[in-house]
């Protein structure tokens, strides 16, 4: 069983069914259109070797077709766009785009629900869990429903239900940071007008006060139905246009309105905040916001894990957000996430086929916590060396006997 229908979640329901191991989806949101989840996400190499084996032969092919290909650089500017640091990252050839695209968030979502149809169960939001004496699982919904199974994973995002009651210990805090993500359509003359220097795979505008700008284009290389009718006609994408994903950044201190206020404002009243708090920079990056479609605007808290130590493993387990949710500032969440299911996929599989089920879940929470809490530690440090964001509390740990011994 998983709780919570994100890209990890899907990612993993994916690469067990394609296992032949029996999966359910439990998904809080009424439909899979339910809400925005965002917008352009970068996939880089660790979140395109997890899609290759997770996902059909077929629904991979989709995927990277559908993705776009803006190369490895990754630039910062002042608000002068004077360069401050040019950085290329690492192009690894055997993979798609050299192991760097620019995914569209709802697209990747639709080609991880293709074939789970069955297997998603919406409406079903997990309010808690408990183990029986002979280690299986049930887990209770909001709706009053149930549901046994011999794991349960949550990857229930950053309010993980399933969290708070497996590891009460593990926070997750402010980082004290609000992001307001939009996009601007890159239609007609906008394509043309958009600065080269300004449209790799990441672009990072460093204002006063540490405010700042992220820019990140998603261009198709061929229209979503195309590819489809192409490559998996099974397979039923929406068709979306080229865009430029624009996040603009501050610490939480200097909002002059309180929290409630922010979420409640529209869309045009948050791009003309942004535009306001964007006096004195250059005008190409401003005239980029005021090009931002009112409607696509939304705000966000940004908000991290601390870092916990080794917990006793048993049948529940947690991916994703839910166990190491991290600031955008090395941008590799998501991939992060996909990395879980993979790494989660692989061990499963060894307990299918005879290796002990508390064995394969010890391995990958071992694995997991290395590699996902140095992710937690890294977004940390840059977000606070370039924009501000709040230091890390000191590591949490758990409540004695709650640790396995050392192995």
């Amino acid at each position: 069983m998983i709780a919570g229908g994100g890209l990890g979640g899907l990612a993993l329901a994916q690469g067990l069914q394609r296992a032949g191991i029996s999966v359910a989806v439990h998904e809080k949101d009424p439909g899979p259109d339910f809400r925005n989840q965002g917008y352009r996400i970068r996939i880089d190499p660790d979140g395109i070797t997890a899609l290759k084996a997770l996902l059909t032969p077929q629904a991979f092919e989709v995927f990277a077709a559908t993705a776009g290909t803006p190369g490895a650089r990754m630039d910062s500017f002042d608000h002068r766009l004077c360069l401050l640091h040019a950085q290329e990252l690492p192009v690894v050839e055997d993979l798609p785009g050299g192991g760097n695209l620019a995914a569209n968030r709802r697209t990747l979502r639709q080609i991880l629900l293709a074939g789970l149809e069955k297997s998603v169960h919406y409406g079903s939001a997990l309010t808690r869990y408990e183990t029986d004496q002979s280690g299986t699982v049930t887990a209770h919904f909001a709706d009053g429903t149930s549901a046994t199974g011999d794991v349960l994973i949550g990857a229930d995002g950053v309010n993980s239900a399933t969290r708070r009651q497996r590891l009460p210990e593990a926070q997750v805090v402010d980082a004290g940071l609000r992001l307001l993500y939009g996009k601007v359509p890159l239609v007609g003359d906008a394509a043309q007008e958009l600065p080269s220097d300004l449209s790799g795979l990441w672009t990072t505008v460093i204002g006063p006060q540490r405010r700042f700008l992220g820019l990140a284009p998603v261009q198709y290389r061929e229209p979503q139905h195309e590819v489809t009718a192409r490559l998996a006609p099974g397979i039923e994408l929406s068709d979306d246009s080229d865009y430029l994903a624009c996040v603009f950044g501050m610490r939480r201190k200097q909002l002059t309105c309180s929290d409630e206020k922010l979420f409640a404002m529209s869309g045009a009243e948050l791009r003309a905040m942004t535009l306001s708090l964007m006096e004195g920079w250059h005008p190409g990056p401003a005239e980029i916001v005021s090009r931002q479609d009112p409607a696509s605007i939304f705000p966000i808290s940004v908000r991290t894990s601390v870092p916990v130590t080794a917990w006793e493993t048993n049948a529940v387990t947690l991916l994703g957000d839910a166990i190491h949710v991290m600031s955008p500032a090395i941008g590799v969440g998501a991939n992060t996430a996909l990395r879980d299911a993979r790494v989660l996929t692989a061990r499963l599989v060894e307990a299918a086929a005879g290796r002990p089920l508390t064995d394969a879940l010890r391995a990958y929470e071992d694995e997991m916590r290395d590699y996902g809490f140095d992710a937690v530690r890294e977004s940390a440090e840059r977000g606070h060396r370039l924009v501000g964001q709040d230091r890390l509390p000191a590591p949490q740990l758990p409540p004695t006997g709650n640790a396995h011994p050392q192995h």
